[in-house]
């Protein structure tokens, strides 16, 4: 494994252990030329899942969209990035446990709006809004109203 920091391949592993509810391998290296330590995670290689947009293009699924706008939703709100890792981790998960190998952007879209509807509404409004598209004021309003109304019952 290269070094981060200088660039060398010359490194030990100091500690491995479980990540993300098992499905990683987290090593915690010391480069033996420069001294510093890094962290490297290593994942099962799996099929590929493929993404059909909106626009009917089809690309690679990429968590780190899904985790970009996530970050983007929770911005200045109080979620830890650990819960918007687990966040991403589960969609993936149920993504790898579907049978298909394309999905459709919108049922991911909706996970993650569910997801977080459940971790912090102001989150969830704030990609709802991007997601969904939002044309007015009204149509925020009426998303505004839904949550209140769930809140009430």
């Amino acid at each position: 494994m290269k070094c981060p920091f200088c660039g060398d391949d010359n490194d030990r592993v100091i500690d491995t252990r479980p990540s993300e509810g098992g499905e990683a391998v987290r090593r915690r290296r010391e480069c033996l030329n420069c001294g510093r330590r890094f962290t490297t995670y290593e994942r099962l290689e799996t099929l590929p899942i493929m993404v059909r947009k909106r626009d009917g293009s089809v690309q690679p699924f990429d968590r780190q969209k899904i985790l970009a706008g996530i970050l983007k939703a929770c911005e200045k709100r109080p979620v830890s990035l650990e819960d918007m890792e687990k966040l991403v981790n589960d969609i993936e998960q149920d993504l790898y446990g579907k049978l298909e190998r394309e999905v459709d952007s919108t049922y991911i879209g909706e996970k993650v709006i569910m997801a977080l509807e459940k971790l912090d509404e102001v989150a969830y409004v704030r990609f709802a809004s991007v997601y969904r598209q939002f044309k007015d004021i009204n149509q925020f309003m009426r998303e505004l109203k839904n949550i209140l109304d769930k809140q009430e019952k």
